[in-house]
């Protein structure tokens, strides 16, 4: 296979069948807690760098022959790199819901949705899962490391925002939390208010279980991460 993985257990997605649809860390970001390490291709050009037809085939075979199929959560967009680099997402999206009924997800760190012609391209999916790990410039830029001085956090809020008014799916939004960066409980509050301007159906806490790019990043305090979720109230959830 070349462009379908698992399916794998997922902490987020339960049972989840990836599709990599990007070249191995072509990347908008560096981020510190990568598990796949540094970035090896910066680049905020979208292009086909695979072709909709190669993973739409691979796929259909697959399901074909897969007779647990029908136990798959998910079919999820994601893999090595930004998927939203890929420019024929939406026919890859709109594919494979002509030939099965599984429900398909997108896992995206939120810079090209600033983009309103990349935002309309995923408004076919049942759930996007953006990540937002930062609401003011100086943290994203010591967590997510952009390669381009023009990449704010500001426009990937209001961004993030506008997907809310435009997709009817669901939204789950990821925060990797960062002992020591991103874990002050006066921080944690700022996030909340801007939480409250995205309106996502679930907030996922997530921690720097894998070994991250750089030997600096700690997981913070179980009790700590309880008083972070505590701030962030209902609809909130550590995974």
């Amino acid at each position: 296979m070349n462009y379908i993985y698992g399916p794998v257990k997922s902490r987020r997605l339960s049972s989840s069948l990836g599709l990599n649809i990007t070249p191995y860390k072509f990347c908008v970001l560096n981020c510190v807690y990568c598990q796949l390490k540094n970035t090896t291709k910066f680049t905020l050009n979208r292009r086909e760098y695979v072709r909709a037809n190669a993973v739409l085939s691979e796929l259909d075979q697959f399901l074909k022959n897969y007779p647990d199929y029908k136990k798959v959560d998910y079919i999820t967009i994601s893999g090595s790199g930004e998927p939203l680099l890929n420019s024929t997402v939406k026919d890859i999206i709109s594919g494979i819901k002509k030939f099965t009924t599984i429900p398909v997800a997108l896992i995206t760190n939120s810079v090209l949705l600033t983009d309103a012609r990349t935002r309309g391209d995923i408004l076919n999916l049942d759930l996007v899962l953006p990540s937002l790990d930062a609401v003011t410039q100086d943290k994203f830029e010591k967590i997510n490391r952009p390669f381009d001085s023009n990449i704010k956090i500001e426009d990937i809020i209001n961004a993030l925002i506008a997907l809310r008014r435009e997709f009817k799916g669901k939204i789950w939004l990821e925060i990797m939390i960062i002992k020591d960066i991103n874990d002050d409980l006066e921080y944690i509050k700022k996030f909340k208010e801007v939480i409250q301007k995205i309106n996502p159906d679930k907030v996922q806490l997530n921690i720097p279980s894998r070994p991250p790019s750089e030997s600096w990043v700690k997981i913070p305090s179980a009790q700590k991460l309880s008083k972070i979720q505590s701030i962030l109230g209902e609809g909130c959830e550590l995974i």
